[in-house]
C-alpha cells in the first residue's frame, strides 16, 4: 500500500480484515511511529484499527515493494512522482499494480496508469484500476459500498475484487480500463464546481441539472479520447459521480464550495487538511482537450475560476445559459 491518507487507510483495513498482510508506505515517519504504538493511522481514519500482524508500516518505500505480489498506489496524484521515482525502474517486474487514485499527473496531464506502464514498464494486463461510489469515511463506518476493477484482464480485476468483497463491500471487474480512470478524474471537476455553485447559494435544481449535463460532458470527453461501448449510468461511472457531487464527505464538494463562498485557491488548500483532486484535473483536462477540441463547459467554468481568476458568479451566470 503506497500512501498513508483517507483512502489508502480505507484499502488497507478491508485487505488486512480479508486475511492480506499489507506492507504498507507512509510518508510521515511520526505516522508510522504512531501506527505501530497505536495501532491507528494518526490523521485519517483514526477510529480504524489494525492488527499488526497483518499490517506493517515504513518509511521505506523499497522494501514495502520489494516483496509485494500487488502494489496499490493511493497517494494523491500531485505527490505520484515524487513517491514513485524514488524507485528502480524494475520494481514493479511481475507485480500487478492497482491505481486507486482518481487524479492525473500534473504538468504530465497523464493518467497514472500510464504513468505507471511507461516509467515501470508494466503491461497493461498488469494493471487496474479502482473505481465507484466508496468514500473512505463510510468504509470507516463499515457502511454498505460498491466498487468496480477496471483492468484489460478481467481475471486481474476478479482475483483483486475477491480481495476486496466481505460483508459490507461488494466489487465488480470490468473491463474498461480508461474510460473508468478518466470517469473518475472527470467526476472530482463536476464535484468542485457543484461545490461553488453551492457556495453561492444555487440549489438543488441547479444542481441537478449540472449533473446530468456534466454526463453528456463526460460521454463527449471518453468518446473523443477512447471510443468504445460503455454504459456510463453504471456505478463506476454514474454512481462515482452522484456521491463525489452530493456527499458531505467529497473533499472536492468542499473545496468548490469555499471557493464559490469567497475563498481564494490558496487559502481553500491551506485550510482543508486533505488534497482536493479536482483542482489539478482542471487543468490537465483542460489542457488535453485544446487538441480534442470537445464541446466541456463545465470543464472551461472550473479552469477560468481556478486558473484565470475569472469571479466564481460571473462564471457560473455564464455556466447556467449552456445547460438544456
Amino acid at each position: 500500500m503506497i500512501g498513508g491518507g483517507s483512502w489508502a487507510t480505507a484499502l488497507a483495513k478491508i485487505l488486512s480484515e480479508n486475511g492480506a498482510r499489507v506492507s504498507w508506505w507512509m510518508r510521515n515517519k511520526a505516522d508510522v511511529e504512531h501506527l505501530r504504538s497505536t495501532r491507528h493511522n494518526a490523521r485519517y481514519l483514526s477510529s480504524v484499527q489494525f492488527d499488526l500482524t497483518r499490517v506493517t508500516p515504513s518509511t521505506d518505500i523499497g522494501e514495502v515493494v520489494k516483496d509485494a505480489d500487488w502494489v496499490v498506489l493511493a497517494v494523491p496524484a500531485a505527490f505520484v512522482k515524487e513517491a514513485l521515482d524514488k524507485l528502480d525502474r524494475d520494481a514493479f517486474k511481475n507485480k500487478r499494480i492497482i491505481s486507486a487514485i482518481k487524479g492525473m499527473i500534473p504538468g504530465r496531464n497523464e493518467l497514472v496508469t500510464d504513468y505507471a506502464m511507461e516509467r515501470f514498464k508494466v503491461t497493461r494486463d498488469r494493471v487496474g484500476v479502482v473505481a465507484g461510489p466508496c468514500h473512505a469515511e463510510e468504509v470507516a463506518l463499515e457502511k454498505q459500498s460498491y466498487l468496480t476493477i477496471g483492468s484489460p484482464d478481467l481475471a486481474l480485476a476478479e482475483d483483486f475484487c475477491q480481495r476486496l468483497r466481505n460483508r459490507y463491500v461488494k466489487a465488480h471487474p470490468a473491463a474498461d480500463l480508461d474510460g473508468i480512470e478518466y470517469c473518475a478524474v472527470m467526476k472530482n471537476i463536476i464535484a468542485l464546481t457543484a461545490g461553488v455553485a453551492h457556495g453561492l447559494g444555487y440549489g438543488d435544481n441547479f444542481q441537478a441539472v449540472l449533473v446530468a449535463n456534466a454526463v453528456q460532458e463526460i460521454r463527449r470527453f471518453l468518446y473523443a479520447l477512447s471510443p468504445q461501448p460503455r454504459d456510463l449510468s453504471a456505478s463506476a461511472y454514474l454512481g462515482d459521480l452522484l456521491v463525489t457531487a452530493y456527499s458531505q464527505f467529497s473533499r472536492n464538494r468542499t473545496f468548490g464550495n469555499m471557493v464559490g463562498r469567497g475563498y481564494s485557491v490558496k487559502s481553500a488548500q491551506m485550510e482543508m487538511n486533505m488534497i482536493a483532486e479536482g483542482y489539478y484535473a482542471v487543468k490537465s483536462i483542460y489542457e488535453l482537450n485544446k487538441d480534442l477540441r470537445v464541446n466541456m463547459p463545465i470543464t472551461t467554468a472550473a479552469y477560468h475560476v481556478l486558473y484565470e481568476k475569472i469571479s466564481p458568479a460571473v462564471e457560473l451566470e455564464i455556466l447556467k445559459e449552456k445547460f438544456r
